[in-house]
């Protein structure tokens, strides 16, 4: 496997284990805006900087980049929210973006494994 394949693969296991996380446990916000901050800190270091040949892939990673913004605004809305009804509906909103993110990753493994 590439070392490309392998930096996708480390984002998408994060994502699982936050998917995971923030959907069968009620997380903290704190923890939980600090595990996305390093989601972001993943993106930004290791995959943001790749070259890529394929548009596909490169436009999934665009996908990714904005995924990965709206979460952290998830995240603070999640941290503001007074009501227990509010506070189940932002965790609904983050546990779906997180299942967007970890499809667009999908995605690109697939993509890298069909073309090698």
């Amino acid at each position: 496997m590439s070392l490309n394949h392998d930096k996708y693969q480390a984002l998408a296991t994060l994502l699982t284990e936050l998917h995971a996380d923030a959907t069968v446990t009620e997380p903290n916000a704190p923890e939980l805006r600090q595990r996305v901050a390093a989601l972001q800190q993943l993106f930004g270091q290791q995959i943001a900087p790749l070259a890529e040949e394929n548009s596909r892939v490169q436009s999934l990673r665009t996908e990714i980049s904005k995924q990965l913004r709206l979460l952290e605004i998830d995240v603070m809305f999640f941290q503001g929210a007074r009501q227990v009804s509010t506070a189940q509906a932002r965790l609904q909103t983050i546990g779906d973006r997180l299942t967007t993110l970890m499809q667009y990753c999908d995605a690109i493994l697939q993509q890298h494994v069909a073309g090698e």
